[in-house]
């Protein structure tokens, strides 16, 4: 059984910086890539995020380029999104989530099939 417990979440000043985690449990965490999405009220759950199980690679939906950073900690099983300076349109609940299988597109939602309760990130203007 696997699961996600995300951290981290809060509210910041548009501008700011927020570091969120996210512990899995599971002995296979390195053998699937981990992906961050989020939803705002109203809206679809969109990608933000992913990296391959190795830590190799990492994709980035093209609104979080260059201020969005997600690595990961093998021997904490643990994935990070650091996200800086940060837009009141960010806010959402952020979700962490672990693909069904190794290979496959990494900015489909429907590609994973683990995730966690989410947790919230408000930024205020």
């Amino acid at each position: 059984q696997v699961q996600l417990v995300e951290s981290g979440g809060g509210l910041v000043q548009a501008g700011g910086s927020l570091r969120l985690s996210c512990v899995a449990s599971g002995r296979t965490f390195s053998s699937y890539g981990m992906g961050w999405f989020r939803q705002a009220p109203g809206k679809e759950r969109e990608f933000v995020t992913a990296i391959t199980g190795n830590g190799g690679n990492t994709y980035y939906a093209d609104s979080v380029k260059g201020r969005f950073t997600i690595s990961r900690d093998k021997a904490k099983n643990t994935v990070y999104l650091q996200m800086n300076s940060l837009k009141p349109e960010e806010t959402a609940v952020y979700y962490c989530a672990r693909k069904r299988f190794p290979s496959g597109p990494f900015e489909n939602r429907y590609e994973y099939g683990y995730w966690g309760q989410g947790t919230q990130v408000t930024v205020s203007s």
